[in-house]
């Protein structure tokens, strides 16, 4: 732990260990990422942080709002009750105060959310990545299996793997709990198999226990599944070319073409109306030309798998 987490923890570690069952998503969201800080400690950091953030901004912001005397270039002709009108000399006290605490509010609330979103945001990277390299982890695995090589052993090689991506990972937590806590086989892989990310190897290491614990053939076993998600990456990677052929031309459609449409259709009408000022030709340019260009790069960066 850092030095942050150790304050979090020493100051709101306690009233955070009742909170598990409350925040279970969050836990669960914890181990499927494999984050090394525990569940007290990070929710106690995003406790702490969210209100150190809010408090900075709310006091920054109200500063700022203080010295331009910004409540003041309120102004309202509209009929009001009267109490409020006897609190018009008070207006930038009592709206500094109002900005101050919207500010803490709005911001903690922000970094909060991004805290206890972030977890998942990890896991769901972890899984893409998990899918992504589990048909190469799998030939390797059949490779070693097929050489005579222990099941916990064929692990425990996989888990020394870095090239694999995060299906090493997954393996070097079995091989985990194999060496130092002492657990068979069959219970390390059920431990893993109910905390990765990925049903692809949530099915895989499932699969393995009931051949083990059946007594079937694991290297035949292996060499199933590897052609199984062999076949189903190519299919996954023929699907995506498909869709990413789809939004190209939709980009073309939407972003080229439909905005220069717009730029030369409303150039003619600002010259025949003289208008000098033409708002939506700038919203054009400025405003949706840029928003949707960074969305159309947003959803490829989603839809593409990992490398």
């Amino acid at each position: 732990m850092n030095s942050i987490e150790r304050f979090s923890f020493n100051l709101l570690g306690k009233r955070m260990k009742a909170k598990r069952e409350e925040y279970s998503q969050l836990r669960n969201d914890i181990i499927s990422a494999r984050m090394k800080t525990p569940f007290e400690v990070y929710l106690s950091t995003a406790v702490v942080c969210s209100v150190a953030v809010g408090l900075f901004a709310a006091l920054v912001i109200g500063a700022f709002s203080w010295f331009l005397k910004l409540p003041a270039l309120i102004k309202y002709k509209g009929a009001v009750p009267g109490f409020l009108v006897a609190l018009t000399p008070y207006s930038l006290v009592i709206g500094t105060i109002f900005i101050t605490i919207f500010s803490l509010i709005v911001f903690g609330g922000i970094t909060y959310a991004i805290f206890l979103f972030y977890p998942s945001v990890e896991a769901g990277n972890r899984r893409r990545n998990i899918d992504a390299t589990l048909p190469y982890a799998i030939n390797y695995v059949t490779s070693m299996s097929t050489a005579g090589i222990t099941p916990a052993e064929v692990f425990r090689l996989l888990g020394d793997s870095p090239i694999y991506g995060e299906s090493h990972v997954e393996a070097r937590y079995i091989a985990r709990e194999i060496d130092i806590f002492g657990r068979d086989l069959i219970d390390a892989l059920r431990l893993v198999s109910s905390s990765t990310p990925s049903k692809r190897m949530k099915e895989f290491l499932q699969g393995a226990m009931a051949s083990i614990s059946s007594g079937g053939n694991l290297t035949e076993y292996f060499r199933t599944k590897a052609d199984q998600y062999a076949l189903e990456n190519r299919q996954t990677q023929k699907l995506f070319l498909d869709t990413l052929a789809l939004i190209s031309e939709s980009y073309v459609t939407a972003m080229v073409a439909g905005t220069l449409f717009l730029i030369i259709l409303q150039s003619i009408m600002s010259v025949l109306s003289g208008d000098n000022n033409p708002l939506f030709l700038y919203a054009v340019i400025y405003i949706m030309i840029p928003l949707g260009s960074a969305a159309f790069v947003i959803m490829i960066s989603s839809l593409t798998p990992e490398s």
